[in-house]
């Protein structure tokens, strides 16, 4: 039975048409089929209530019959498909977007149409704390002054007087990049901030975020489990982001060392460490594969190394650096299975046996599949 009433148009969801208990069955085989050769696969773990999950709403512009229409991207044509309360976002997000609709009616704002790259509002970005409950509506733009932003801004949160901070961002780009990197708060901090796994994190306008708040704090759950902490460790936490994973293990360990190439998530990491009054992490802004090397040059002592790289995996270079500074653990986590059967295939050949395989469904309804993975040096 069809739940949503998009699902041929929207390509968001690819499992409509099955239940969520079929959803799991479905993506254990897959994992089963292409990670089983290495260990058992444990079983995947799903959400009680897998709707409304996601805390980040993001949310395009464009014109039909003369008319503005928000919705989302279709992946295949990158045409905006008209969406009104969509199962998986949060239900805060849906009001906020149909005002801001209304209010580029009110103020005359024209809706930006990515292929004559003419109009001036692009997209709208509602970010909510799973726990704090604080809101950001993020208004992207294309290049230009946004004459009438303190009376928009004033209309948004009169009518919402839920949110806590409105954000202008200016992406001048012609392509379906989301967001560009020029922040402007109208209302508020200019960030967020929200509790995961017992402490807390800021949230900028560009900040990488699980957006599933529930199932991220298992999966940090698990990776730290995986890392087998004492205490007495140090942890390199690379693709480290703004900080979250290293963060949430540095009470266990002796020192956390995180590297990211994007500065803006590295400050971010710095900013996170200080909000929680952690002083045994340091986060460095370079090249983690390159970071791992100069460390193997030193002959530095890493003891656990986290990977959480994007859906490309590792790439070939950060794998050979990590062979060559050779933890005596790694925990991978992964959101892309074929990336990660390549790497692990790679790390096994080079050393370390696969000790544990850990799925999570952190996105219902979709294809994808995280899980978190344990490598052990094999011994000499």
């Amino acid at each position: 039975m069809e739940r949503c009433p998009y699902s041929k148009k929207c390509s968001g969801c690819q499992l409509q048409n099955l239940t969520y208990k079929e959803q799991l069955q479905l993506k254990q085989v897959k994992m089963i089929r292409l990670l089983g050769r290495f260990c058992h696969v444990k079983e995947i773990i799903g959400m009680e209530t897998p709707f409304n999950y996601r805390n980040k709403s993001q949310y395009a512009f464009t014109y039909k019959n003369g008319r503005i229409l928000s919705g989302i991207y279709q992946s295949t044509t990158q045409k905006v498909v008209e969406v009104k309360n969509c199962m998986l976002e949060d239900k805060c997000a849906e009001g906020i977007v149909q005002t801001v609709r209304k209010l580029l009616l009110k103020y005359k704002l024209k809706a930006y149409d990515l292929h004559t790259q003419k109009g001036f509002v692009r997209h709208v970005l509602v970010r909510k704390g799973f726990k704090s409950g604080e809101i950001m509506v993020v208004i992207v733009t294309a290049d230009g002054e946004f004459l009438s932003k303190e009376d928009f801004t004033r209309d948004l949160t009169n009518i919402h007087k839920e949110i806590t901070t409105v954000v202008w961002n200016v992406n001048p780009t012609d392509t379906p990049l989301f967001l560009g990197k020029n922040n402007t708060a109208l209302y508020g901090k200019g960030y967020i901030t929200d509790e995961l796994c017992g402490l807390n994190f800021r949230i900028s306008p560009n900040s990488f975020y699980q957006v599933n708040s529930l199932q991220a704090e298992v999966l940090y759950s698990i990776a730290k489990d995986c890392s087998r902490l004492t205490g007495n460790e140090t942890v390199l936490d690379a693709y480290c982001g703004t900080g979250t994973i290293g963060l949430t293990m540095a009470n266990k360990a002796k020192r956390i060392i995180g590297v990211e190439l994007n500065c803006d998530a590295t400050n971010d990491a710095k900013a996170n460490a200080a909000l929680n009054h952690i002083e045994n992490a340091t986060f460095y802004n370079e090249d983690a594969g390159e970071f791992m090397t100069k460390l193997a040059k030193k002959k530095e002592t890493i003891d656990v190394v986290i990977a959480d790289p994007p859906r490309a995996g590792c790439s070939k270079e950060f794998l050979k650096s990590l062979t060559a500074l050779y933890p005596k653990r790694v925990v991978y986590i992964s959101c892309n299975l074929e990336t990660l059967e390549r790497d692990l295939s790679i790390l096994s050949k080079a050393g370390y046996n696969v000790r544990s395989i850990q799925p999570v469904d952190m996105f219902p309804y979709t294809n994808h599949i995280e899980c978190v993975v344990r490598l052990e040096r094999k011994s000499n």
